[in-house]
């Protein structure tokens, strides 16, 4: 299984491109409960949440993430 922290750590320093990544997060009160951010929101990736300048949001929230076109976490990536 692949977990969301993982992701965004190997968009950070393999690619050298966490800004181009999308990630979507249930939000409470957005529309549809979830929010999109763009990675370059991304301040800290920390040990149990990643930091933007508004919030500190827990990785278990995330729900889908898209690097460069493609869904590297979320419904369209499971594995079976």
């Amino acid at each position: 299984m692949v977990y969301p922290r993982e992701v965004l750590n190997e968009i950070r320093w393999r690619h050298d491109a966490l800004a181009e990544a999308l990630i979507t997060y249930v939000h409470r009160g957005a529309p549809g409960d979830v929010l999109t951010i763009k990675g370059s929101d991304i301040m800290e990736l920390g040990r149990s949440f990643f930091h933007t300048a508004e919030s500190s949001i827990p990785y278990h929230r995330i729900v889908r993430i898209e690097f460069r076109g493609k869904v590297m976490f979320g419904e369209e990536n499971k594995e079976d």
